[in-house]
């Protein structure tokens, strides 16, 4: 990926960041794992982060078209300490979202998903699923 690409991914990353106070850390991450872009709080490993965000996706995708659900258009995780979202950014990639509890989350996922069709245009594709 071209220095300029990776620059407005950050400065798209960094701009949800600084919009969503609820959001603590996010990625732009290629299907096969690999981390295009990153704003992650130390103590995160970006490599890591990309690897467990394909394998999510992926069975994401598996399941929602094995049980008949159409295409996946995102990837919920709940936690006691918060919520990870990942959200189709185009066909090639997947914005991944790392959200502390107690937020407004209607008003969370309302900003990642715009964010998403933004990093959609950067990364050279249409984003194909349509949210609700």
């Amino acid at each position: 990926m071209d220095g300029d690409r990776h620059d407005k991914l950050e400065e798209a990353l960094g701009t949800l960041l600084d919009t969503t106070q609820d959001i603590d850390a996010a990625a732009v991450v290629s299907l096969d794992g690999f981390v295009m872009a990153s704003i992650l709080p130390s103590g995160y490993e970006a490599d890591r982060l990309g690897a467990m965000s394909a394998a999510l996706l992926s069975l994401g995708e598996r399941t929602a078209m094995e049980l008949g659900r159409g295409e996946l258009a995102q990837v919920f995780v709940e936690g006691t300490q918060g919520y990870i979202f990942l959200l189709a950014a185009g066909e090639d990639a997947v914005l991944t979202a790392i959200v502390r509890r107690g937020g407004k989350l209607g008003l969370v996922l309302y900003d990642i998903r715009n964010a998403a069709k933004s990093i959609a245009a950067l990364v050279g594709s249409d984003l194909q699923v349509e949210y609700e």
